[in-house]
Protein backbone atom coordinates (compact mmCIF):
# COMPACT_ATOMS: atom_id res chain seq x y z
CA UNK A 1 0.00 0.00 0.00
CA UNK A 2 2.76 1.99 0.78
CA UNK A 3 4.42 1.93 -2.81
CA UNK A 4 1.34 2.87 -4.04
CA UNK A 5 0.44 5.83 -2.02
CA UNK A 6 4.51 7.31 -1.36
CA UNK A 7 2.54 10.09 0.50
CA UNK A 8 1.13 7.79 3.29
CA UNK A 9 4.93 7.50 4.33
CA UNK A 10 6.22 10.97 3.73
CA UNK A 11 2.98 11.98 5.94
CA UNK A 12 3.94 9.18 8.42
CA UNK A 13 7.93 10.25 8.34
CA UNK A 14 6.32 14.13 9.30
CA UNK A 15 4.26 13.32 12.14
CA UNK A 16 6.89 10.75 13.73
CA UNK A 17 9.26 13.81 13.46
CA UNK A 18 6.64 16.42 15.19
CA UNK A 19 6.07 13.76 17.64
CA UNK A 20 9.78 13.20 18.60
CA UNK A 21 10.47 17.07 18.59
CA UNK A 22 7.29 17.59 20.68
CA UNK A 23 8.85 14.87 23.05
CA UNK A 24 12.75 16.12 23.26
CA UNK A 25 11.71 19.79 22.78
CA UNK A 26 12.57 20.69 26.45
CA UNK A 27 15.76 18.87 26.35
CA UNK A 28 16.73 20.61 22.57
CA UNK A 29 15.58 23.99 22.97
CA UNK A 30 18.62 26.42 22.52
CA UNK A 31 16.76 28.75 24.64
CA UNK A 32 14.30 29.80 26.98
CA UNK A 33 11.22 30.35 24.99
CA UNK A 34 9.50 32.31 27.69
CA UNK A 35 12.29 34.38 28.47
CA UNK A 36 11.91 38.15 27.50
CA UNK A 37 15.53 40.06 26.14
CA UNK A 38 14.47 43.17 24.61
CA UNK A 39 17.95 43.87 23.88
CA UNK A 40 17.49 41.55 21.07
CA UNK A 41 13.82 41.85 19.66
CA UNK A 42 12.89 41.56 16.27
CA UNK A 43 15.85 39.90 15.38
CA UNK A 44 15.79 38.39 11.97
CA UNK A 45 17.10 34.68 11.07
CA UNK A 46 20.88 33.94 11.74
CA UNK A 47 23.57 32.17 13.32
CA UNK A 48 22.71 33.15 17.02
CA UNK A 49 18.54 32.73 16.58
CA UNK A 50 18.02 30.73 13.58
CA UNK A 51 13.93 31.71 13.24
CA UNK A 52 14.55 35.25 14.61
CA UNK A 53 12.89 36.87 17.44
CA UNK A 54 9.65 38.41 18.22
CA UNK A 55 8.30 41.51 20.06
CA UNK A 56 9.95 40.93 23.15
CA UNK A 57 13.07 39.00 22.13
CA UNK A 58 12.06 35.46 22.73
CA UNK A 59 13.33 32.88 20.16
CA UNK A 60 11.22 32.17 17.94
CA UNK A 61 12.84 28.42 16.84
CA UNK A 62 12.76 27.60 21.12
CA UNK A 63 9.09 28.78 20.88
CA UNK A 64 8.28 26.69 17.88
CA UNK A 65 9.47 23.36 18.98
CA UNK A 66 7.92 24.20 22.78
CA UNK A 67 4.64 24.73 21.03
CA UNK A 68 4.68 21.14 18.91
CA UNK A 69 3.44 19.91 22.67
CA UNK A 70 0.38 22.47 23.01
CA UNK A 71 -0.83 21.91 19.21
CA UNK A 72 -0.40 18.59 18.83
CA UNK A 73 -2.03 16.92 21.47
CA UNK A 74 -4.81 19.53 21.94
CA UNK A 75 -5.91 18.35 18.33
CA UNK A 76 -5.40 14.71 18.81
CA UNK A 77 -7.57 14.91 22.24
CA UNK A 78 -10.70 17.17 20.39
CA UNK A 79 -10.90 14.26 17.40
CA UNK A 80 -10.24 11.50 20.37
CA UNK A 81 -12.94 12.57 22.47
CA UNK A 82 -15.51 14.13 19.87
CA UNK A 83 -15.81 10.73 17.74
CA UNK A 84 -15.77 8.97 20.96
CA UNK A 85 -18.72 10.61 22.11
CA UNK A 86 -20.25 11.22 18.57
CA UNK A 87 -20.09 7.01 17.89
CA UNK A 88 -21.87 6.48 21.22
CA UNK A 89 -24.34 9.04 20.71
CA UNK A 90 -25.17 7.72 16.97
CA UNK A 91 -25.11 3.57 17.01
CA UNK A 92 -27.58 4.51 20.57
CA UNK A 93 -29.66 6.48 18.31
CA UNK A 94 -29.24 4.58 15.40
CA UNK A 95 -30.16 0.77 17.39
CA UNK A 96 -32.66 2.10 19.60
CA UNK A 97 -34.73 4.41 16.82
CA UNK A 98 -38.53 5.74 17.37
CA UNK A 99 -38.62 8.71 19.82
CA UNK A 100 -35.13 8.57 20.84
CA UNK A 101 -33.83 8.51 17.72
CA UNK A 102 -35.37 11.22 16.91
CA UNK A 103 -34.81 13.49 19.63
CA UNK A 104 -31.57 12.89 19.26
CA UNK A 105 -30.88 13.73 15.94
CA UNK A 106 -32.72 16.72 16.31
CA UNK A 107 -30.20 17.89 19.22
CA UNK A 108 -27.46 16.60 16.81
CA UNK A 109 -28.51 18.85 13.93
CA UNK A 110 -29.29 21.70 15.92
CA UNK A 111 -25.23 21.66 16.88
CA UNK A 112 -24.58 21.17 13.02
CA UNK A 113 -26.28 24.26 12.27
CA UNK A 114 -23.91 26.72 13.37
CA UNK A 115 -20.44 26.95 11.59
CA UNK A 116 -18.39 25.17 13.33
CA UNK A 117 -15.19 28.09 14.73
CA UNK A 118 -18.39 30.58 15.19
CA UNK A 119 -20.39 28.04 17.85
CA UNK A 120 -16.47 27.12 19.57
CA UNK A 121 -15.99 30.70 19.41
CA UNK A 122 -19.36 31.53 21.06
CA UNK A 123 -18.72 28.44 23.79
CA UNK A 124 -14.68 29.85 24.70
CA UNK A 125 -16.18 33.55 24.63
CA UNK A 126 -19.06 32.14 27.20
CA UNK A 127 -16.27 29.97 29.18
CA UNK A 128 -13.07 32.00 29.25
CA UNK A 129 -10.48 32.13 27.19
CA UNK A 130 -8.55 29.04 28.25
CA UNK A 131 -6.31 26.02 26.44
CA UNK A 132 -8.69 23.26 28.46
CA UNK A 133 -11.57 26.01 27.79
CA UNK A 134 -10.60 25.77 23.86
CA UNK A 135 -10.41 22.29 23.59
CA UNK A 136 -13.91 21.61 25.40
CA UNK A 137 -15.22 24.05 22.81
CA UNK A 138 -14.10 21.78 20.35
CA UNK A 139 -15.33 18.84 21.59
CA UNK A 140 -18.45 20.22 21.63
CA UNK A 141 -18.79 20.92 18.42
CA UNK A 142 -17.28 18.13 16.88
CA UNK A 143 -18.96 14.73 17.95
CA UNK A 144 -22.14 15.38 16.04
CA UNK A 145 -20.68 14.94 12.59
CA UNK A 146 -19.49 11.48 13.87
CA UNK A 147 -23.21 11.16 15.51
CA UNK A 148 -25.30 11.51 12.15
CA UNK A 149 -22.44 9.33 10.27
CA UNK A 150 -22.33 6.53 12.89
CA UNK A 151 -26.02 6.29 13.11
CA UNK A 152 -26.72 6.03 9.25
CA UNK A 153 -24.25 2.76 9.33
CA UNK A 154 -25.90 1.31 12.34
CA UNK A 155 -29.03 1.67 10.51
CA UNK A 156 -27.73 -0.21 8.03
CA UNK A 157 -25.95 -2.98 9.73
CA UNK A 158 -28.78 -3.42 12.41
CA UNK A 159 -31.19 -5.02 9.13
CA UNK A 160 -27.85 -7.59 8.22
CA UNK A 161 -28.87 -11.62 8.23
CA UNK A 162 -25.87 -11.93 11.07
CA UNK A 163 -27.50 -9.22 13.73
CA UNK A 164 -30.79 -11.04 13.45
CA UNK A 165 -28.80 -14.58 14.22
CA UNK A 166 -27.44 -12.88 17.02
CA UNK A 167 -31.15 -12.21 18.12
CA UNK A 168 -32.45 -15.35 17.00
CA UNK A 169 -30.52 -16.75 20.17
CA UNK A 170 -31.24 -14.25 22.37
CA UNK A 171 -28.15 -12.31 23.00
CA UNK A 172 -28.83 -8.86 24.93
CA UNK A 173 -28.90 -5.58 22.83
CA UNK A 174 -26.09 -4.34 25.09
CA UNK A 175 -24.76 -7.53 23.25
CA UNK A 176 -25.35 -7.20 20.19
CA UNK A 177 -24.76 -3.16 19.74
CA UNK A 178 -20.88 -3.41 20.86
CA UNK A 179 -19.85 -6.78 20.00
CA UNK A 180 -21.66 -7.05 16.31
CA UNK A 181 -23.41 -3.79 15.12
CA UNK A 182 -20.40 -1.33 15.84
CA UNK A 183 -17.38 -3.26 15.07
CA UNK A 184 -18.96 -3.61 11.27
CA UNK A 185 -19.34 0.52 11.38
CA UNK A 186 -15.93 1.64 13.04
CA UNK A 187 -13.91 1.84 9.39
CA UNK A 188 -15.41 4.88 7.95
CA UNK A 189 -15.04 6.80 11.67
CA UNK A 190 -11.31 5.78 11.63
CA UNK A 191 -10.66 7.32 8.66
CA UNK A 192 -12.85 10.26 9.25
CA UNK A 193 -11.25 10.31 12.45
CA UNK A 194 -8.01 10.82 10.79
CA UNK A 195 -8.62 13.47 7.99
CA UNK A 196 -10.46 15.34 11.23
CA UNK A 197 -6.88 16.07 13.68
CA UNK A 198 -5.01 17.92 10.87
CA UNK A 199 -8.93 19.79 10.65
CA UNK A 200 -9.06 20.04 14.43
CA UNK A 201 -5.53 21.28 14.74
CA UNK A 202 -6.57 24.16 12.18
CA UNK A 203 -9.65 24.84 13.80
CA UNK A 204 -7.51 24.99 17.74
CA UNK A 205 -5.09 27.11 15.97
CA UNK A 206 -7.77 29.72 14.72
CA UNK A 207 -9.23 29.96 18.23
CA UNK A 208 -5.63 30.72 19.36
CA UNK A 209 -5.63 32.91 16.62
CA UNK A 210 -8.32 35.14 17.86
CA UNK A 211 -7.27 35.52 21.53
CA UNK A 212 -9.97 32.58 22.52
CA UNK A 213 -7.00 29.91 23.38
CA UNK A 214 -4.33 29.77 25.39
CA UNK A 215 -2.40 32.54 27.55
CA UNK A 216 -0.86 34.90 24.86
CA UNK A 217 2.52 34.60 26.34
CA UNK A 218 2.30 31.06 25.52
CA UNK A 219 4.62 29.60 22.52
CA UNK A 220 1.06 28.51 20.63
CA UNK A 221 1.57 28.41 17.01
CA UNK A 222 -1.45 30.35 15.91
CA UNK A 223 -1.07 32.82 18.92
CA UNK A 224 2.32 33.23 17.60
CA UNK A 225 0.79 33.47 14.07
CA UNK A 226 -1.41 36.36 15.29
CA UNK A 227 0.85 38.25 17.12
CA UNK A 228 3.17 38.01 13.62
CA UNK A 229 0.93 39.62 11.83
CA UNK A 230 0.99 42.70 13.36
CA UNK A 231 4.61 42.94 12.72
CA UNK A 232 3.90 41.89 9.07
CA UNK A 233 7.22 43.20 8.07
CA UNK A 234 8.69 40.92 10.27
CA UNK A 235 8.04 37.94 8.23
CA UNK A 236 9.74 35.36 10.04
CA UNK A 237 7.07 36.12 13.39
CA UNK A 238 4.15 34.43 11.86
CA UNK A 239 6.04 32.47 8.50
CA UNK A 240 7.74 29.53 10.94
CA UNK A 241 4.54 28.90 13.47
CA UNK A 242 2.07 29.32 10.10
CA UNK A 243 4.40 27.00 8.49
CA UNK A 244 4.43 24.26 11.41
CA UNK A 245 0.75 24.33 11.34
CA UNK A 246 0.93 23.71 7.81
CA UNK A 247 3.22 21.31 7.12
CA UNK A 248 1.12 19.07 10.09
CA UNK A 249 -2.14 19.30 8.69
CA UNK A 250 -0.93 18.29 5.59
CA UNK A 251 0.89 15.47 7.08
CA UNK A 252 -2.51 13.81 8.66
CA UNK A 253 -3.99 14.76 5.02
CA UNK A 254 -1.67 12.27 3.71
CA UNK A 255 -2.06 9.40 6.40
CA UNK A 256 -6.07 9.98 6.15
CA UNK A 257 -5.78 9.56 2.45
CA UNK A 258 -3.86 6.29 3.13
CA UNK A 259 -6.38 5.20 5.49
CA UNK A 260 -9.12 5.47 3.77
CA UNK A 261 -7.68 3.49 0.72
CA UNK A 262 -6.97 0.78 2.89
CA UNK A 263 -10.00 0.52 4.77
CA UNK A 264 -12.44 1.35 1.66
CA UNK A 265 -12.06 -1.55 -0.63
CA UNK A 266 -14.19 0.55 -3.38
CA UNK A 267 -10.61 2.57 -3.83
CA UNK A 268 -8.65 -0.45 -4.02
CA UNK A 269 -7.28 -1.71 -7.59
Amino acid sequence: MLSRNPLVLIGLLMIIGYVLVSLVSPSIIPRDPMKQDVSNRLKPPSADFSFGTDELGRDIFSRVLVGSRITIPAGVVVVVIGSALGTLVGAVAGYVGGVWDEIIMRVTELFMAFPTIILAMAVTAALGPDIRNAILALVVVWWPSYARLIRGLVLDVKSKEFVEGARSVGAPDFYILFRTVLPNCLSPVVVLATLDIGNAILTFAGLSFLGLGPDPSSPEWGRMVSIGIDFFDQWWMWLYPGMAIALLVMAFNFIGDGVRDILDPRLRK
